[in-house]
């Protein structure tokens, strides 16, 4: 039975992303994982197509199209054997922050371009000494009449090279309660005193830059603040729901695609390798195909609630830890059924190997995601 409420349109936009990602990406991903980040013209086509920030309304420049185009494209962009998350970090993610809290202005100047292409975007959370526990944030924000001054340096900040916006999480330094004190600012690239740090050489995601982002009395304008000041806890606690829905909807889509070019080895009768047909890889191959399924009816059930504007906290947190952990399995599971083979960078899952491993850290660890579950268990 399907859950989630694919139409007719819903399936010829698949087909399209599905051909535009196998004409103009699959191609390129090779050179983009030597270069360490996908080319700025990518983003271009991406807007052209309409593959960036459905959600949009058409007032502000996009298609004003339901959640489950976003979702097709996170699919889509994860069966080109890269990770390619920018641009669902893009559309599923830091967006959602200007078009939910944003202001008329803030929304008439940055969001037609958003979904153009011509502005990458980014977040900054992560500092030095601030991790998952986002109240140990010490990034300071100084409004000072119509300005704000920040300072701070940001760290592990996906799109960090590429992004020419940035919501940034600081804190009123005179306010001593970290969940009153924090706010958000869109700070965009280029102006003095942000610049861009350290680029980072990681273990996988190569073609998804990551890295430093500094402010040093980095001046904007105080109407460049998301929201009312002091409101940034909040809104990243409401946020961080799709965020985590986001990377739950990668996670499984990723083991899905592992696990189904992994059947095709077993089944190749021309492999040079080829998986022997023994009980255990048999009943191995059942086991995961079981535990797909399984994560699959969760995750369009949560996917379904959020777009009917259901509270999902609880429910995200979990998506965003069992998918993540359950592609690091199945990545781990087939790379391990691939014998040999697996141990050859010719093995496209060994990439995925790589590629895949980080996702229990990010958006906070996997062990913050059981915290909140407890939390809301009473336990």
């Amino acid at each position: 039975m399907d859950i989630l409420p694919y139409t007719e349109d819903h399936k010829q936009f698949r087909q399209k992303v599905r051909s535009f990602m196998a004409k103009e990406v699959k191609p390129n991903v090779d050179k983009w994982e030597e270069n360490g980040m996908m080319p700025r013209e990518f983003w271009y086509r991406l807007g052209e197509e309409g593959f960036l920030c459905a959600t949009v309304s058409k007032e502000y420049g996009g298609t004003g199209r339901d959640f489950l185009y976003d979702v097709i494209v996170a699919e889509e962009i994860v069966r080109t054997n890269h990770c390619g998350g920018g641009p669902c970090l893009h559309s599923n993610i830091v967006v959602p922050y200007i078009t939910e809290f944003g202001s008329d202005e803030q929304k008439k100047k940055y969001l037609p371009k958003c979904v153009s292409g011509g502005i990458v975007t980014a977040i900054a959370m992560t500092e030095p000494d601030a991790g998952s526990d986002l109240a140990s944030i010490t990034s300071t924000a100084v409004e000072t009449g119509d300005e704000v001054i920040i300072n701070g340096t940001k760290i592990f900040i996906s799109c960090a090279m590429t992004c020419d916006l940035v919501i940034v999480a600081a804190c009123d330094p005179e306010i001593k309660n970290p969940y009153k004190s924090l706010s958000l600012y869109l700070v965009e690239y280029g102006i003095p005193g942000f610049k861009k740090g350290t680029h980072y050489d990681k273990m996988g995601m190569h073609s998804q830059d990551t890295g430093e982002l500094i402010f040093s009395d980095c001046r904007i304008p105080v109407k460049n603040r998301l929201g009312k000041k002091g409101d940034g806890f909040n809104m990243l606690m409401q946020k961080l729901q799709q965020e985590r829905l986001s990377m739950g909807i990668m996670g499984l889509s990723a083991a899905e695609y592992i696990f189904e070019r992994t059947l095709e080895y077993y089944k190749s009768s021309t492999s040079k390798y080829p998986i022997p047909k023994s009980q255990v890889n048999q009943f191995a191959l059942v086991e995961i195909a079981t535990e797909l399924k399984i994560a699959r009816t969760f995750l369009d059930k949560v996917i379904l609630d959020f777009m009917n504007k259901k509270n999902v906290i609880v429910e995200s947190s979990m998506v965003k830890y069992k998918n993540t952990e359950l592609v690091r399995y199945v990545a781990d599971r087939c790379l391990d059924l691939c014998g040999e083979f697996g141990s050859l960078e010719a093995c496209s899952i060994a990439r995925d190997w790589r590629d895949w491993r980080v996702m229990s850290i990010f958006g906070g660890t996997n062990e913050i995601m059981r915290q909140i579950i407890a939390k809301f268990m009473e336990l």
